[in-house]
């Protein structure tokens, strides 16, 4: 497939992407939005993963994984992480829990970037247990993972709130206690990362969403908020930000409902470039229809 432009794919409602370089190439993962063009509820059972080496050429890869390879799920696959760790690629997912309610995160676990990926750990990372049902139920949304400079991993993820927690060395618990981060207007769709000497937290900011930022010296923080990103993405209620460096280039991954029949629950992963100031802060990202091209 080529990338004549955003959003990137027009065969499939694509959303909440997800980002990894590895072995000189970007593997995309996104959500899959199957809801018919009369539904406005979210139907997502699967993610998708496209690679490419240039990000013009996309090859698509066979469905590496789906919210009820956890036979713990009821199903439902909310947006996810992807990354390399210690020779294995390790996916984190939103999904409905079947016996716990509220949402959970569930691990996926596979020794290649395109899978397929199988319950690392046979139960949840983090359930409505962890975060209490009534006080949100849909609390578990959106995990981003980092692994900071000294090997440490680290969670973030949350809805209405967001938090953060250390991974245990092995990735399949929690390390210490939940922290939270208060950050203005946070919706969702959390997506941690490290350029330079500065860690940023972009997220989904106000309803609908548009995408803000913080920035910190340390992953602990404090987490100093710096505006807006982008603006509000077309047809679209949400947005899920990711951001990676490939090549000696930046760029901004999100989603829109700009295909035809598209809006907030068939949505389409976008990418436009990203530049930064000399001070570490982020230019405002210019959502455009042309893309790379």
């Amino acid at each position: 497939m080529i990338n004549t432009g955003n959003p990137i794919f027009s065969h499939k409602f694509t959303s909440d992407p997800t980002v990894l370089v590895y072995d000189q190439k970007v593997y995309l993962y996104t959500g899959h939005d199957e809801a018919p063009a009369e539904s406005q509820n979210y139907i997502m059972r699967n993610w998708l993963c496209f690679s490419s080496a240039d990000l013009i050429h996309w090859e698509e890869h066979p469905i590496p994984l789906q919210a009820k390879d956890f036979s713990w799920a009821s199903g439902d696959a909310f947006a996810s992480c992807v990354i390399f760790n210690k020779q294995h690629f390790y996916w984190f997912a939103a999904v409905s829990h079947s016996d716990i309610p509220g949402k959970a995160i569930a691990l996926g676990i596979s020794e290649t970037p395109t899978g397929p990926f199988r319950d690392a750990i046979g139960s949840a990372l983090i359930t409505g247990n962890d975060i209490p049902f009534d006080k949100n139920p849909m609390a578990n949304l959106d995990p981003s993972v980092i692994i900071d400079t000294d090997g440490q991993a680290y969670i973030f993820w949350g809805n209405q709130q967001c938090y953060f927690a250390q991974l245990s060395n092995d990735m399949f618990s929690l390390q210490g206690k939940i922290n939270t981060i208060e950050l203005p207007d946070f919706s969702e769709g959390a997506h941690v990362f490290k350029h330079n000497n500065w860690y940023y937290l972009t997220y989904g900011y106000g309803n609908p969403e548009k995408v803000a930022y913080a920035m910190s010296r340390s992953i602990h923080g404090p987490w100093i908020f710096k505006g807006i990103l982008n603006e509000l993405a077309g047809n679209c209620e949400t947005n899920r930000p990711a951001i990676v460096e490939f090549k000696g280039k930046n760029y901004f991954f999100y989603h829109n409902g700009a295909l035809n029949g598209g809006g907030s629950h068939r949505r389409s992963v976008c990418v436009d470039y990203l530049y930064y100031n000399p001070d570490g802060t982020i230019k405002r990202v210019l959502m455009t229809s042309e893309g790379l091209r």
